[in-house]
């Protein structure tokens, strides 16, 4: 299956995002954003399923939760950053 992780910009803003989520029934899982994504200091995310990507998107935008950046992990397990 393919997940997606929405980078937040710190571990209060991932709860909320989580929670707006989970309210909506879309599972969604905190977890510290790798390295290679995270930029400057320690990230956390919210990874969700791809069926639920743009439901997901739409719940946090009216939330007031923008997402800071939605990443797909590849085959090698290297990341990249879709745009929205």
């Amino acid at each position: 299956m393919v997940y997606y992780l929405i980078v937040c910009r710190s571990l209060t803003y991932a709860q909320r995002t989580a929670a707006v989520l989970e309210r909506a029934g879309i599972t969604a899982r905190i977890l510290r954003a790798p390295k290679s994504i995270a930029g400057e200091g320690c990230g956390y995310a919210v990874k969700v399923s791809e069926r639920r990507l743009a439901q997901s998107l739409v719940l946090l935008n009216r939330a007031g939760l923008p997402p800071k950046g939605v990443f797909i992990m590849e085959a090698d397990g290297s990341y990249r950053e879709v745009w929205l």
